[in-house]
């Protein structure tokens, strides 16, 4: 008899046993299990932050394409100038409220120069404007002028109305060629020519060797 009171005792011990062992692996299970979901939600979360962050980056990246402070030794922007020949519909927009001008691809900026323009609107006693509406690229073109009446000369000049009246060329020079740095420095910030469109240095001369016959202008 006792020792089969003495067995059954065994026997509850090593069920009691098996049970705290089951109950603490099925503790530690559930553990592990919270643990996983806590690690993949940190994943995600930290997945969906770096997302967040690469977007700023690219947001800064693409604001901060413009040169700045304005050179006007120097492009407008600190990317190469586009490929005219992979742009399907290239024309361009001049802002004289924005003084600048925007190279583009249809509906699409590809590029953006700093610009002086004229006033925008023609007066009594201002005929220094920039005519508004839409032209095209003219064939008249060259390295230098020289402006008399204006002293005032530029290089790199491409002309867009009436033939040579109405340019964009660099800023501008003295008789001798040599660039006007106090009008220079205008560029970009307010309008400041006798009507055509003052472009910085590099800019005018890639429009000068870029723009065909015929693309079209359109002053705002």
């Amino acid at each position: 008899m006792g020792g089969t009171l003495e067995m059954r005792r065994n026997i509850a011990l090593v069920v009691l046993v098996i049970i705290v062992l089951g109950l603490v692996g099925w503790k530690l299970s559930g553990q592990s299990t919270a643990q996983k979901k806590t690690d993949s939600s940190t994943k995600q979360t930290a997945v969906k932050t770096n997302g967040k962050q690469k977007a700023q980056k690219q947001k800064t990246q693409k604001k901060s394409v413009m040169r700045t402070p304005i050179d006007w030794r120097k492009s407008s922007e600190t990317v190469a100038y586009p490929d005219l020949s992979k742009v399907q519909n290239f024309w361009i927009e001049v802002s004289t409220k924005n003084q600048r001008v925007y190279l583009k691809d249809g509906a699409k900026v590809i590029y953006t120069m700093y610009a002086s323009t004229g006033s925008g609107e023609k007066t009594a006693t201002d005929d220094n404007s920039t005519p508004l509406g839409t032209y095209a690229v003219q064939e008249e073109k060259g390295d230098f002028f020289y402006n008399a009446a204006s002293g005032e000369g530029a290089h790199y000049w491409v002309s867009w109305k009436d033939h040579g009246i109405y340019l964009f060329h660099s800023v501008p020079t003295d008789q001798s060629g040599n660039y006007i740095v106090s009008e220079a420095e205008k560029l970009g910030k307010h309008a400041a020519s006798h009507g055509c469109v003052r472009l910085s240095v590099p800019d005018a001369k890639w429009m000068y060797e870029n723009l065909k016959v015929g693309t079209k202008v359109v002053i705002k």
